[in-house]
């Protein structure tokens, strides 16, 4: 039951079920971009929507993927992520959670808000194409996952030589 749009919701038919009562939808959505700065591939997932006295709680548990660049090797790979979220939408502002959620009249609710920002929540701040990822060669930049870089021992200023004598062997913990 997806109306106008692919994350649109007609949950006009729950408003009027008993207490307790839910239905559930199922997405499935090759490519969308939510706004300019998410791009979600193969979202799959499903949303409960559970009639209270309050108001529809909803129950979303979603995959999708996102192309993504690897903080350490600077390679592009499509990342995979993952959100299970439950949200309120009150039928009155007196009823209304700390999101302030209010369900709009024509009870179509729009999803797109919240898997944009639990979405977004569930990339990490340095993603990585591999959790072993040997990142960028300091000396050539090339890439240690696909090379391994032969270079001699960097030679060092002698003027700093003299740091080396401060730890001697038996004082590093």
């Amino acid at each position: 039951m997806v109306a106008k749009g692919p994350l649109r919701l007609n949950a006009g038919f729950i408003v009027g079920l008993p207490v307790g009562e839910s239905r559930d939808f199922e997405l499935d959505i090759s490519h969308i971009c939510l706004e300019s700065d998410l791009i979600l591939d193969d979202l799959v997932g499903n949303v409960r929507i559970t009639r209270t006295a309050q108001g529809l709680l909803l129950h979303a548990v979603i995959q999708a993927t996102t192309p993504s660049q690897c903080v350490r090797c600077l390679t592009d790979f499509t990342l995979p992520l993952e959100a299970d979220f439950t949200e309120l939408y009150a039928f009155s502002r007196n009823g209304m959670s700390e999101s302030g959620l209010l369900l709009p009249d024509d009870a179509q609710i729009d999803l797109t808000p919240l898997v944009r920002e639990y979405m977004l929540l569930a990339i990490p701040i340095q993603p990585l194409c591999m959790p072993s990822c040997k990142g960028l060669c300091p000396i050539c930049g090339a890439n240690q996952n696909e090379v391994v870089c032969d270079h001699p021992e960097e030679e060092f200023d002698p003027r700093l030589s003299v740091l080396k004598t401060w730890l001697k062997p038996n004082e590093i913990e």
